[in-house]
């Protein structure tokens, strides 16, 4: 849709910026820290041009220090949620008919607020709200929704472009049109970029969201917020609302202008969901769409010819970035004997190395999960590992919540392939490792395929040209994303499309075409140039 076609600036990767010490970028982010932890901010609701403050808050503290209130935030009613479906409905008729080229521009704006003036305020929020140290923020808040905003753009650009053929005579064109309705978006807390891409990829497509945050990243759900009103968003394209999930979720549901959803979360709720909307098909004026990413237990396996400390390497990064709680994460693996004692060796050496506390202290490497009940879950599958006869802890195994929610990275070790923490999503500094007879190469492939209900993500590591193509084989239902010789973690836009099947989602895949694809209702337009004006044809003629 538009009223004409522009090529679009070609979208790259954000450079990461290091952070080094006495870097510029280092000094930015440490004050703009400073200054958000040391001070409170009051949250609102955002419904049309409102800022809604309803009195009934809720503190906002950083897991890495609970006690600490930086704001608070205010939930809303049923009557907020209808209210902010009814203004989404009425923005809609301008924002619907906007050209595409002055949508596009909005997020091109908003990428470059992120890149420039926003990057320190960002990534400062996020090191706060979900406890990320400064690589882990800027590789996140930063890069991944400057990607997502511009990729975005030029996949939209291209959407467009995507037209039928005509035969001489006839004209046949696709207007790519938004959802008849509105769509619900519902974020995460681990990535600040999934949380302004779920509902800034609806919007840029035409359609308006109402988008609901993650209690536990609220504080730089506001800053995105700030952005896209200072790159012009009009009001009531992205409504924002706070509170109990599931009353929420049942108002959006019970709209029958609900057209769809964008979800990343957990497998539970994401199926919770699906089931109401079935529920509810009949009151709907359009099938919803339904697009989710929920969870992983994600995999690394190693062949007996694979490097030990490319696999330890791997190992660390893949399960501990983020005290492990990326989507990605690898939380179980698979070494073979021979070459096992080795990796183990090599990955307790990295975790004995790791400095953990808060993310403002740039040394490091590791922070707090995001709030108590994680916290709690992941001490007592430590504890239960700990009391098992077919496990071991490895190395870590200690935790402390006195002053945040402190999980030392933990490698159990079990006899078990099939035990509880090699089969149950953790999300958590917590990874297991199931030693296999190197003669127990196809064999355990089988039984890496049969032990999860997920794929999500997962990497094998060979030097072995032939292994590395049967595990390819072997594993394609395992992983929507499979990484050869690397971390099932780090996926890029534009490069590495992210999703996975099974109970890890639709597979989607965010960050590419595919994904905007969703939120679209195609139309094929018809034109006859000269109309026919008999109805007879050719094989009617008298012999």
């Amino acid at each position: 849709m538009g009223k004409g076609f522009f090529h679009v600036p070609k979208a790259v990767n954000e450079p990461v910026k290091s952070y080094v010490p006495g870097s510029p970028e280092r000094a930015a982010v440490l004050a703009q820290y400073d200054q958000y932890f040391n001070s409170t901010v009051d949250i609102p609701m955002y419904i049309g041009s409102e800022e809604v403050r309803t009195g009934n808050t809720q503190p906002l503290s950083p897991p890495h220090d609970h006690q600490h209130i930086v704001g608070t935030y205010h939930l809303a009613d049923k009557s907020h949620v209808s209210k902010a479906i009814a203004n989404n409905l009425e923005a809609r008729k301008k924002w619907a008919a906007l050209s595409w080229e002055q949508r596009a521009a909005v997020f091109l704006k908003a990428a470059e607020l992120i890149a420039g003036p926003y990057r320190a305020k960002i990534n400062a929020a996020t090191m706060i709200a979900q406890s990320k140290n400064i690589h882990q923020a800027e590789i996140d808040s930063a890069c991944e929704l400057i990607d997502f905003l511009n990729f975005n753009v030029e996949f939209m650009s291209t959407i467009y472009q995507d037209q039928p053929t005509s035969e001489s005579g006839i004209w046949n064109r696709v207007e790519y049109r938004p959802l008849e309705g509105f769509v619900y978006a519902v974020t995460p807390f681990n990535f600040t970029a999934i949380a302004g891409n779920l509902p800034a990829s609806a919007a840029m497509m035409g359609n308006v969201v109402l988008w609901k945050p993650s209690d536990s990243q609220i504080y730089s759900a506001k800053v995105i917020v700030d952005i896209f009103k200072e790159a012009g968003l009009p009001d009531g394209v992205i409504n924002v609302v706070y509170g109990d999930p599931q009353m929420i979720t049942d108002t959006v549901l019970a709209s029958p202008d609900f057209a769809g959803i964008h979800f990343t979360g957990s497998t539970a709720v994401f199926k919770s969901i699906w089931k109401n909307i079935g529920n509810n098909i009949d009151i709907y004026k359009t099938y919803p769409r339904i697009v989710g990413e929920t969870g992983g237990k994600d995999f690394i396996i190693a062949h007996p010819s694979s490097h030990p400390k490319q696999v330890a390497t791997a190992i660390s990064r893949g399960a501990f970035e983020f005290q492990g709680q990326k989507c990605s994460a690898a939380s179980r693996v698979y070494l073979p004997k021979s070459i096992a004692s080795q990796v183990l060796d090599f990955v307790k050496a990295d975790v004995e190395s790791f400095k953990i506390g808060a993310p403002n202290q740039m040394e490091n490497f590791i922070t707090s999960v995001i709030h108590e009940g994680s916290f709690d879950k992941l001490a007592s599958y430590i504890d239960q590992a700990k009391a098992d006869s077919d496990a071991e802890i490895f190395v870590g195994g200690t935790y402390d919540k006195s002053k945040g929610y402190f999980i030392h990275p933990t490698v159990i070790v079990t006899t078990d392939p099939k035990y509880k923490t090699m089969t149950t999503e953790l999300f958590g500094p917590v990874v297991t490792v199931y030693v296999y007879e190197d003669s127990k190469w196809s064999e355990t492939l089988t039984l890496l395929d049969n032990t999860s209900e997920y794929g999500l993500t997962g990497a094998v590591f060979s030097n072995d040209r032939y292994t590395i193509e049967e595990a390819t084989i072997a594993l394609q239902n395992s992983a929507g994303n499979f990484y050869i010789n690397d971390k099932p973690t780090g996926a890029v836009v534009g490069q590495q499309p992210f999703g996975g099947a099974r109970a890890s989602g639709t597979n989607d895949k965010a960050g590419s075409a595919q994904n905007l694809l969703r939120w679209v209702s195609p139309r094929l337009i018809k034109e006859t140039f000269v109309s026919p004006v008999d109805y007879r044809y050719p094989f009617l003629g008298e012999s």
